[in-house]
């Protein structure tokens, strides 16, 4: 499959220029932090490289359109996902069925992605929140709403390793499928800045509808 830039995915998705049909499964990736202030080759102090071209890779080999781009500038997490949630609609109104559709972000992009949540309010939608819950976010973000097929996926080592559970609790949407998966890698946040199996392998069962995976 080809990987669309986000920036064109609303000619892709009506021409189906990327190759894509109505039977094909799509997924938004929003990467971290880091690498909206700094190049593909440069490395944090810590946990090294951002692998944001492998990470893609990763989907794409497993048949996936893959829709993302490397934001620039330290973008505010709302306002950008209120982009993201148009170009869900762009899909959904040329035939793409939500549950071929999974959001998936990590660190400042899983905040992103339990925005676009927020936002689309579809609960047939799946997502995927990778290292970005904290037990405060309640209190500090009280508009988040988890709404959709909702997988979480977090680090024990990690600052951000926290189950995600009361915010699920707290949201007013029904959500038919949700699941938590804590890794025990010792990589602290450092786990998704490379393309583990630890987490890619179930955020790809999640987007195939795979809900009851062990």
């Amino acid at each position: 499959m080809k990987t669309n830039w986000f920036i064109g995915i609303l000619f892709c998705s009506i021409l189906f220029a990327c190759n894509g049909q109505k039977d094909d499964r799509f997924i938004f990736f929003l990467h971290n932090r880091f690498l909206e202030e700094h190049t593909l080759k440069e490395s944090h102090p810590q946990y090294g490289r951002t692998q944001y071209n492998e990470i893609l890779k990763a989907f794409e080999n497993s048949g996936f359109n893959v829709i993302s781009e490397q934001r620039k500038g330290n973008v505010n997490a709302r306002t950008y996902a209120i982009g993201v949630v148009n170009q869900i609609d762009s899909l959904l109104q040329n035939g793409i069925t939500p549950q071929k559709i999974t959001v998936v972000g990590t660190s400042k992009g899983g905040y992103i992605a339990q925005y676009v949540s927020t936002l689309a309010n579809n609960p047939n939608l799946n997502f995927v929140f990778i290292a970005s819950f904290k037990n405060s976010d309640i209190q500090d973000i009280p508009e988040i709403n988890y709404c959709g097929n909702i997988l979480t996926i977090y680090e024990k080592s990690d600052p951000f390793g926290v189950s995600a559970i009361e915010r699920k609790e707290n949201s007013t949407c029904t959500i038919e499928n949700f699941k938590e998966i804590e890794l025990n890698t010792g990589m602290e946040h450092g786990f998704l800045f490379k393309p583990l199996k630890e987490w890619i392998k179930p955020t790809m069962q999640w987007a195939n509808g795979n809900y009851k995976m062990n």
